[in-house]
């Protein structure tokens, strides 16, 4: 090894506290406490007290130097959210200087793999080096560091090229066509940037339907919750993400959360064919007044995305 372990240039190598827990960056709060409680008892000093000493005393010290201030990290809001910019920003940093060349060779089938396959092959190899990742103190420094390249190269494929591109909206790159000079400068170059910024908002809010669609066409609820609650960060008001997410929460059995987003989405829209179907079989009540409809797009009552809950009963 290039540095004494736990020294704090070795230290230093770990510094993504997803690779250290072996978790992935699109876990929720429920899965970081339960992969935290895993790695915890696997660390734990009754657990490893048939182990020689020198096993006994790097559990003790990787618990208490990496593992614990890894957790506190990411168990904040603020503090997760600051973790996630930093890695994209490294990212974008590296993608510009052409140095986003992963080592690991499971990184860089990541890197070549069709969008429709990235989030399966990350979840499922990020949870397989998982397994393993704290079976000793060599396999530790193997595995984790895999796992933090497989971090930056979702990301990577999750942000797209143009993201990585973009330096004055923060969004996506547009290739809009300018809007015509009926007005002042200012007022066009700031009514395009309002059209581009709301135009990459959609795009990019829409391949994460896209990709929710494939797995609903696969049963994979829990990866389809996933990309539709990553479009509706993006696009809060959009009437049918919110329904389109409370009839696959009803899948999954969950009416509390299916609730939550069928009224939200009646909110937005009273008349939302989707919401306003399952609404009477939850009690929820339809709002009578006006619809208001902010930042919709219509969708079409047969095929696409919306069409596999219009199939349903």
């Amino acid at each position: 090894m290039a540095s004494q372990p736990l020294s704090p240039d070795w230290l230093k190598k770990f510094s993504d506290p997803y690779a250290t827990l072996g978790l992935s960056v699109a876990a929720d709060e429920r899965r970081l406490l339960k992969r935290y409680r895993q790695v915890a008892k696997r660390l734990h000093p009754d657990v490893q007290a048939q182990s020689d000493e020198a096993t006994q005393a790097f559990a003790k010290e990787i618990i208490t130097r990496l593992v614990n201030p890894a957790y506190q990290r990411l168990k904040v809001d603020k503090s997760r959210s600051e973790t996630l910019a930093t890695l994209r920003f490294k990212v974008r940093r590296l993608a510009r200087q052409n140095k986003l060349n992963p080592s690991s060779p499971l990184a860089q089938k990541l890197l070549k793999l069709p969008d429709t396959e990235v989030d399966i092959f990350y979840e499922q190899t990020l949870e397989r080096l998982a397994l393993k990742q704290y079976d000793s103190a060599q396999t530790f420094e193997q595995v984790t560091p895999q796992l933090a390249e497989l971090n930056l190269v979702y990301l990577r494929r999750k942000m797209g090229e143009t993201v990585i591109r973009e330096k004055r909206t923060g969004l996506v790159a547009s290739t809009a066509a300018p809007i015509k000079a009926t007005s002042s400068p200012t007022q066009s170059s700031s009514q395009n940037g309002s059209a581009s910024a709301e135009s990459s908002q959609t795009s990019y809010a829409e391949r994460h339907i896209e990709r929710a669609q494939a797995y609903l066409q696969k049963g994979n609820h829990a990866q389809a919750v996933q990309e539709l609650r990553d479009a509706i960060r993006i696009s809060p008001n959009n009437s049918h993400y919110h329904a389109l997410l409370g009839r696959t929460y009803l899948a999954q059995r969950l009416e509390g959360m299916a609730k939550v987003h069928f009224r939200q989405s009646l909110k937005l829209d009273a008349s939302n064919a989707l919401a306003r179907k399952y609404a009477p079989k939850l009690g929820i009540e339809i709002p009578s007044g006006p619809k208001v409809q902010v930042g919709v797009s219509k969708q079409k009552s047969k095929g696409g995305f919306f069409g596999l809950f219009q199939k349903k009963s």
